[in-house]
């Protein structure tokens, strides 16, 4: 192992160690792929009102030209995770792209434009039924739906007993999504119904397979990036370095259990990206 700058913070395991390694060693092979909500930005009761940490963007925006590429894979729109995030239009970050819906979306800063298919039919239906269906079975009171596009989000952060809440709606709603041909995405005290078929996982890998990379750095806070964390960890097991990063730790311990490093929130992955970016131009 090579030596490191005193504010580079290091990996706990040695498959995470040899990811950093690699990432310094070849940068221009290295793709960092990240999630928004909770990385990029802090957890709101109110998710229109989130934005990237103040210190992410000029992070990235330092760190994307010393890199192949840099990846924002999220579950919300692809455009309005850039719209949050304000990455259009900002010097350094001419190649950023944002894989959003779990990469159904997408979105190249090079051209400015959303690609996307046509909804699933049953976003349309679950839309018109999920209000009525919620109030059948009394889970109105704390509870509240988010429009996500091709997406519908179930929030229960507000609620008297916010776990008690996700417990209660999760089955019903796993059978409401399952009638109309979509899945149930759990998160942190949300639950989100969405199409089969397209995760972080299948995301990550087909950018990665796109850039021809060496190594990947990516870095999430729930349970929708448990799909990313196993695409990372299968390119390991066929020889590819890679390099987990959990952001906090209290809400999902499962993804922190598996990660290589561990940053106490949105502010410290920002100041991480910054102390590579500064790494690599060293």
């Amino acid at each position: 192992m090579g030596s490191h700058p005193h504010d580079l913070p290091m990996p706990v395991t040695a498959a995470g160690r040899e990811g950093l390694e690699a990432l310094l060693r070849a940068p221009r092979r290295s793709v960092v792929a990240l999630d928004f909500d909770g990385t990029l930005a802090d957890i709101v009761p109110d998710p229109d009102q989130a934005r990237a940490h103040p210190e992410a963007v000029p992070a990235l925006s330092a760190l994307a030209p010393e890199v192949d590429s840099v990846a924002v894979v999220t579950g919300r729109p692809a455009g309005v995770a850039v719209r949050y995030g304000g990455f259009a239009g900002v010097p350094g970050l001419e190649h950023l792209v944002v894989l959003g819906h779990y990469g159904a979306e997408r979105w190249d800063a090079v051209t400015g434009i959303v690609h996307a298919p046509a909804e699933h039919p049953g976003v349309a239906a679950v839309r018109a039924e999920l209000p009525g269906f919620l109030d059948s079975i009394g889970a109105w009171r704390g509870t509240w739906i988010e429009e996500k596009g091709r997406a519908l989000a179930v929030h229960t952060r507000r609620a008297e007993d916010p776990a008690a809440a996700f417990a209660a709606l999760r089955e019903p709603l796993t059978d409401l999504a399952a009638r109309h041909g979509l899945m149930v995405e759990p998160g942190r005290a949300v639950l989100e119904l969405r199409p089969p078929g397209m995760d972080k996982g299948v995301a990550l890998t087909e950018f990665l397979a796109e850039r021809d990379a060496e190594t990947v750095l990516y870095a999430g806070d729930d349970l929708g990036d448990l799909a990313a964390y196993s695409a990372v960890e299968k390119r390991r097991a066929d020889g590819l370095p890679g390099l987990l990063v959990c952001s906090g730790s209290a809400e999902v311990p499962e993804l922190a259990a598996r990660a290589d490093l561990v940053l106490p929130g949105p502010g410290a992955v920002a100041a991480f990206l910054a102390a590579l970016a500064d790494a690599l131009r060293a």
